[in-house]
């Protein structure tokens, strides 16, 4: 088992040619998505004693698909999600790597938590398919208090409902609200303090997805990029209609001006009453799957990675370094490097989980199914030549 936490400002723990994706010259220094990305850490410190976030970032993120995750449907409909397989022997093995870093910005206000093994991490309290496993990053915001206090008390509140293991699904929202609500009551904490929460609970081959916040969750299968998180930023179409039901505002993308998420665990000075409904909400949106031979892993990231890096490239270049070392510390403490490369302005917290001991195989595509393709240069050519025969 390991547990693994950002207890100082920088922790770290620790493409491709054979994979559907294939780019020229594929690496963690060498490759360019052609964009370009302005450099505005400066304008974020700035602002960061105001407790606003900056308004210089660009106003949309990297995504494979806005609409991914609009019903589970459409992941079984796109191919995207694993059907259930029940005679399968597949048997996922966890290993993780992470790595967290300060970046440009004056506080470390990250924090994760990576349990390759529930069972010694629960020395045997619960009944629990086995493997099981426990992932979660946790973006903080007004300080790290928020942060901190989910880390250390959301996996015991899920595993404390009475409706865990056999109803897992109620047993995490019921815990991330719990949590929430928790951190309402303890007066040692800065009420003004929130955090986003983005975990991964593996119990045998099923994981889920919880996540309240603009973290993400992305799946490495065969070389593709699947999103199993939606990104809830108040200008999204289902949550901006959610707040202004409730009576919220969005201002300049900012939940009442001051916000730049649309669900979040603490923040309790933007909240009513506990047990009302607010705007700002702390339910989880949850995506369940059933593991398969082609899932070879799993990276959870805050949104530091995700503002300056598209899902695809990290699961292209992460699937590459794994085929040569086949060591998730080194993916995450690539992905974190890269990203303040490309100029990042936040903390930056990268968790990969593997779902094998054995690197990602070679892809190799049948001859029948590669394409040849000519220029128009070459076309011309071609014809030229047809016509002097």
């Amino acid at each position: 088992m390991m547990i693994s936490d950002s207890g100082s400002p920088a922790s770290c723990n620790g493409g491709i040619e054979n994979g559907i994706v294939k780019e020229e010259n594929v690496g963690l220094a060498t490759v360019e998505e052609g964009e370009s990305y302005e450099n505005s850490c400066d304008d974020q410190n700035q602002v960061h004693d105001s407790g606003k976030p900056p308004r210089t970032l660009p106003g949309m993120r990297h995504c494979i698909s806005q609409t991914m995750l609009a019903g589970t449907s459409e992941l079984e409909i796109l191919g995207l999600k694993s059907p259930p397989d029940e005679k399968s022997s597949f048997l996922p093995m966890f290993r993780s790597g992470s790595c967290s870093e300060i970046g440009p910005k004056q506080y470390m206000e990250d924090e994760f938590i990576c349990v390759d093994d529930l069972h010694q991490h629960l020395a045997g309290e619960k009944e629990l398919p086995y493997p099981a496993a426990f992932y979660g990053v946790f973006d903080g915001h007004g300080g790290v208090d928020a942060a901190s206090f989910t880390r250390n008390n959301l996996l015991k509140n899920i595993v404390e409902d009475s409706h865990f293991p056999t109803g897992v699904k109620r047993a995490i929202r019921n815990a991330f609200v719990k949590t929430d609500h928790a951190l309402a009551d303890t007066q040692t904490l800065d009420n003004s303090s929130g955090t986003t929460a983005l975990t991964a609970l593996i119990l045998g081959r099923t994981m889920i997805i919880a996540n309240a916040g603009d973290s993400r969750a992305v799946l490495g299968k065969r070389g593709r990029a699947i999103e199993l998180s939606k990104d809830h930023k108040p200008n999204c179409t289902s949550e901006k209609q959610r707040i202004e039901k409730l009576g919220g505002v969005i201002y300049d993308g900012y939940l009442h001006g001051q916000l730049s998420v649309a669900r979040a665990l603490g923040d309790w000075h933007l909240k009513g009453p506990k047990g009302s409904s607010y705007p700002l909400s702390s339910e989880p949106e949850l995506e369940e799957l059933i593991l398969t031979e082609e899932d070879e892993f799993l990276i959870i990231g805050c949104d530091g990675l995700w503002d300056v890096m598209s899902s695809q490239y990290a699961v292209t270049i992460v699937r590459k370094e794994l085929m040569q070392h086949n060591n998730p510390d080194i993916c995450s403490d690539g992905l974190v490097k890269e990203a303040l490369k490309r100029n990042t302005c936040d903390n930056l917290t990268v968790v990969i989980v593997c779902f094998s001991p054995d690197p990602p195989p070679r892809i190799e595509i049948p001859k029948s199914q590669r394409k040849r393709s000519i220029s128009v240069e070459g076309l011309d050519l071609l014809k030229g030549v047809l016509d002097n025969i």
